[in-house]
């Protein structure tokens, strides 16, 4: 387990305002004298036990969701150790608060609770520099995410108040696999923003312009992408929140260059095809058995898709055979070949159909087994929907992944309700446990900090040079794997959130064993895999300084 050793650890005042350092009231007497800390912290020594029970007490007397992500985002900043152990210890509590569904209400509301700055804004004004900006940055960088801010959750263009994104994902790289912060670096490129709301908000932190696009926009993702890798060979970067119509063009331009993924596309297909892996545990069933049919045709519908074809080419499947069972349908209807003008990421699952024009005729025409909702539009995941896939399925799949919770396609009561509490369900929001019919049910949401924290440690661990589609494959059958009889028979489709270090372990694990059996790992090849991955885990104990 790696801590943050005795190297370069300053002292005095300069110690107390290092959150990597700071011990807070936690100094020992010897620390205190050796560090020049003597006087200038109040006499009692508590432990850092004692000081998670005290913030926590703090926490849980504020009623308000957006002032405990002020205050957590407070602790951040001042003592990581003490923010690790809360978060570590206390995951399914703060989970929630430090990212979906809370932290869609901080990045609307950046600006007005701003307090100091985390992380890099790099903005379209600091073309032809961006290099040396980021050698402002005082650590070496390991792992980067990255966001423009103009597709925040499904809320839209945040513009620069996005940066509540990368922060929040890095924060679960730390809590959930163990990343260490001090290698973490969150970016925000301020390209602008069309959100005419915060263009006229006096406290937005943004450039107030409207976006950039074409190739101003380009050569600026080019120059940064060029200047990190300069500035922090080896360092992985992680494209978050993007729009469409960037997002693709950009993971496919990069991918084959550098070590890079891009969690809404690659992230979000791992832990629903997981979703999917344990659903098929209760039916019985196999992936070619399945028919899906998603509403929403973006990064997330077809990422999902192009994971489930992936998965059943490994079982041996046509690719063409397997794109059959994928449907879209967007704002426009169904998806389908004779529709002209479709993006390329449509294109595989434009099949032969007759034009349909909303998702509940597509579901009555189709008839598949699984919905899955990756649209943003809260609610479409109607009582008649519902009644319709339990027609059809005797246990149908049901995933609403949009998140935050008002985006949500419907609730889990609302699933159980509108199917006789025989949907398999998953959510991108958390629903708490609930009683139908006499049978407690724990519906646990499909959140992609079960995936990406463990590809990312596994990518670190053995050095990846690439990070690809057969990994988040590797990550979705492990995640699954880990799920239990019990877990199923209370209809929980993934684990315990608590379980997710070890969860991310062994799916570092199985990425960096990809990575070795493929010729992507810069490292040798360790004989204990896991030991290697244990070796790069941070923990947030605090370490001795005397």
């Amino acid at each position: 387990m790696k801590k943050h050793g005795h190297d370069s650890v300053p002292h005095g005042v300069r110690l107390l305002h290092d959150p990597l350092r700071n011990k807070g009231t936690a100094f020992t007497e010897v620390e205190r004298d050796a560090l020049g800390l003597r006087g200038l912290l109040p006499p009692h020594i508590h432990t850092q036990d004692e000081q998670m029970a005290r913030f926590l007490a703090h926490l849980r007397n504020l009623a308000d969701p957006l002032e405990q992500f002020v205050a957590l985002c407070s602790l951040h900043d001042r003592n990581e150790a003490l923010f690790f152990r809360v978060v570590c210890d206390n995951v399914d509590e703060i989970m929630p608060l430090i990212y979906t569904p809370t932290v869609g209400l901080a990045c609307q509301r950046f600006g007005h609770i701003f307090q100091r700055p985390r992380g890099m804004f790099i903005s379209i004004n600091d073309r032809g520099r961006i290099a040396e900006i980021l050698r402002n940055w005082p650590l070496k960088a390991g792992i980067i995410v990255v966001t423009d801010g103009e597709r925040i959750l499904g809320l839209g263009d945040q513009g620069a108040n996005g940066m509540g994104i990368p922060v929040g994902k890095l924060s679960l790289y730390t809590a959930c696999a163990g990343v260490d912060p001090a290698i973490c670096l969150p970016v925000t490129l301020d390209m602008g923003t069309n959100n005419e709301t915060l263009l006229a908000d006096p406290y937005y932190v943004g450039l107030r312009r409207h976006r950039v696009t074409g190739p101003a926009y380009d050569e600026l993702i080019d120059e940064f992408i060029t200047a990190a890798r300069e500035v922090f060979p080896d360092v992985i970067i992680q494209f978050e929140d993007f729009a469409n119509h960037n997002a693709f063009r950009l993971l496919e331009r990069y991918r084959n260059q550098i070590c890079t993924f891009n969690d809404d596309i690659q992230g979000t297909a791992s832990v629903a095809l997981a979703g999917v892996f344990s659903a098929l545990r209760v039916k019985g069933t196999q992936l070619a058995d399945e028919k899906f049919l998603f509403l929403g045709a973006g990064e997330a519908a077809t990422g999902i898709a192009d994971l489930i074809v992936a998965a059943m080419v490994a079982q041996g499947i046509d690719v063409n055979v397997a794109r059959q069972s994928c449907w879209l349908v967007d704002s426009k209807g169904l998806v389908v070949k004779s529709r002209e003008g479709l993006a390329a990421q449509k294109l595989p699952y434009a099949h032969e159909h007759a034009q349909v024009g909303d998702f509940l005729s597509a579901l009555n025409a189709l008839k598949p087994t699984a919905i899955i909702g990756v649209a943003a539009v809260g609610g479409t995941f109607t009582p008649e929907v519902l009644h319709t896939m339990a027609d059809l399925n005797e246990r149908p799949i049901v995933f609403a992944l949009s998140n935050p919770t008002s985006k949500a396609e419907c609730t889990a009561q609302e699933a159980y309700q509108g199917t006789d509490g025989r949907a398999l369900f998953a959510s991108g929001s958390p629903f708490l446990p609930l009683d139908f019919k006499g049978k407690r049910m724990v519906p646990r949401q499909g959140n992609n900090s079960y995936i990406f924290p463990g590809v990312g440690l596994g990518a670190i661990a053995c050095g990846a040079t690439r990070i690809t589609d057969e990994m988040f494959l590797a990550a979705a059958q492990t995640l699954a794997a880990q799920v239990t009889p019990a877990d199923l028979d209370q209809g929980s489709l993934f684990p315990p959130l608590a379980n997710t270090r070890d969860v991310s372990a062994r799916i570092a694990v199985a990425v960096a064993e990809v990575a070795y059996e493929r010729g992507l790992a810069a490292r040798s090849r360790p004989e204990d895999m896991m030991a290697l991955v244990q070796s790069h885990v941070y923990d947030p104990h605090y370490p001795s300084y005397a």
